[in-house]
């Protein structure tokens, strides 16, 4: 099992609490309110999770800076009051910024015994 300092663990509670408070401000009719509060909560939980110093290398990368313009900029317009054109924005940082990350993803959910079956089904397997 992976040990966890302290930091880290309030980090995962800042960022379970911040997709938390994204998904029900969808669910809510993207109520801004509850978009900004898990925008600021998931990515003060990176911050957590990784450090800070290595979260501003995550963001800002070269290559990454146009995945890093759109998600920091949809926050940003979630935060000013436009929350359904700034979840679009964040949405498609989003997938650009982690991009690298969907196939270990896929790969782990593979091996969950429910999920993994899903997966290989014919149909879906060409997909993922």
């Amino acid at each position: 099992m992976i040990s966890l300092t302290d930091t880290q663990k309030i980090g995962m509670g800042l960022t379970g609490f911040g997709v938390f408070f994204l998904f029900f401000g969808m669910i809510l009719f993207f109520d801004k309110a509850l978009l900004a509060i898990g925008n600021v909560l998931f990515v003060a939980g990176l911050a957590f999770v990784i450090g800070l110093e290595r979260t501003f290398r995550f963001f800002f990368q070269k290559h990454k800076m146009k995945a890093t313009g759109f998600f920091l900029g949809g926050v940003f317009v979630v935060l000013i009051g436009w929350p359904l054109i700034g979840m679009i924005f964040e949405i498609y940082g989003f997938f650009l910024l982690f991009r690298g990350f969907f196939p270990v993803v896929v790969g782990f959910i593979r091996r969950v015994p429910v999920l993994g079956s899903l997966l290989n089904l014919p149909g879906i397997r060409s997909t993922t």
